[in-house]
C-alpha cells in the first residue's frame, strides 16, 4: 500500500476518533465543533506537522558551520538516496535518539539527540542517520509526522472530555440532544488506545524497510545493527524528558521504553528482529 493511501487511511482514523469524542461528549453541536476541530487539525498537521513535533522537543537547527561532518554525513547520504538535502536539528536531550520528520522529501529535517551524538561512533551514527534518510526516501516522514501530531491532540482532548465527563460538563443543548457523559468517559479511554493502536500499525513495518534502506545507503548493516543495540539499551535507562508518547513512533527506537504503557503498546519491532535482519544482509 503506498504511503499516500496509508496517509489518507490516518487522516480518516483519527478524524473519526475526534468526531466520536464530539459526539458522544456534546451531540449534535459537540459534532459540529469537533468537526471544525478535524478539519483545522488535519489541514494545521500537514502543513506544520513538523515544526509542531520539533517544537515539542527544543529542537535547534545547525547549519554546517555549528555542525560540518554531520552535515557531511548527511550530504552523502542525500545524494546516495537521490533526494535534496534535508535540514538538520539537535535536540537538547540526553537519551540518545533520531528521527525525521517533514511533508515530502523537499521539506525534510532530521534530527539528534545531544547524547546520540556523544554515545555512538562515527560510522554508527551515519548508519542511524541512513536509516532516517530511508524514511525521508521512502516517504514516510509525512504519515509519522501526522499521526504525531493528531495522536497527541487525541490524548490532549480525550483528557479535557475525562474531567468534563467527570464533573457533568457538555450537559444537553436547546434540543435536548446533548452528549451522554457516560459514553464520552468511556471513549476517552479507548480514544488514546485507539490512535495508539494505528500508529503501531503503521510504524512496524516501516521501521523494517527504513533498516533496510538505510542500511544500502551506507552499505554498513552491521553498523546500524549495532547503533540500535547501544540505543536500545541506554532508551531503558536514560528518557525523553520532553515531548509525547503519542511521537515515539517517529524516533528510531522508542524514546519512552522505560515506561509502562509503551511497553504495552510497542510502537516499534522487536530490535532482536531487526538486528538479525540487519545481520543477515551483512552474510548475504
Amino acid at each position: 500500500m503506498s504511503s499516500q493511501i496509508k496517509t489518507g487511511l490516518l487522516l480518516g482514523l483519527l478524524t473519526a476518533i475526534i468526531l466520536f469524542l464530539g459526539g458522544a461528549m456534546g451531540g449534535r453541536g459537540g459534532l459540529y465543533v469537533a468537526f471544525v476541530i478535524a478539519v483545522v487539525m488535519n489541514l494545521g498537521s500537514y502543513w506544520y506537522s513538523d515544526k509542531i513535533v520539533l517544537s515539542m522537543y527544543r529542537a535547534q537547527e545547525l547549519s554546517p558551520v555549528d555542525a560540518p561532518a554531520l552535515h557531511q554525513m548527511v550530504g552523502d547520504l542525500a545524494r546516495n538516496a537521490g533526494v535534496p538535502m534535508p535540514r538538520i536539528a539537535l535536540i537538547p536531550e540526553e537519551a540518545p535518539n533520531a528521527f525525521a520528520t517533514g511533508r515530502n522529501p523537499s521539506h525534510a529535517v532530521v534530527a539528534v539527540t545531544q547524547g546520540i551524538m556523544r554515545l555512538l561512533s562515527p560510522e554508527e551514527l551515519k548508519a542511524v542517520l541512513a536509516h532516517e534518510m530511508g524514511h525521508v526516501k521512502n516517504r514516510d516522514i509525512l504519515i509519522q509526522s501526522i499521526a504525531a501530531t493528531l495522536a497527541g491532540a487525541i490524548m490532549y482532548v480525550a483528557s479535557m472530555i475525562k474531567w468534563g465527563a467527570l464533573f457533568g460538563l457538555g450537559g444537553s443543548n436547546e434540543d435536548g440532544e446533548g452528549g451522554n457523559p457516560v459514553a464520552a468517559l468511556l471513549l476517552a479511554f479507548i480514544a488514546p488506545v485507539a490512535a495508539m493502536l494505528i500508529q503501531m500499525g503503521i510504524s512496524r513495518s516501516r521501521e523494517f524497510l527504513a533498516d533496510e534502506t538505510g542500511a544500502k545507503l551506507s552499505g554498513t548493516p552491521e553498523y546500524l545493527a549495532s547503533a540500535l543495540e547501544k540505543l536500545t539499551a541506554y532508551s531503558q535507562q536514560v528518557h525523553m524528558h520532553a515531548g509525547n508518547p503519542a511521537t515515539a513512533h517517529m524516533f528510531i527506537v522508542n524514546p519512552f521504553a522505560g515506561q509502562s504503557l509503551a511497553k504495552l503498546f510497542s510502537t516499534h519491532p522487536p530490535v532482536e528482529e531487526r538486528v538479525r535482519r540487519l545481520r543477515a544482509m551483512v552474510v548475504r
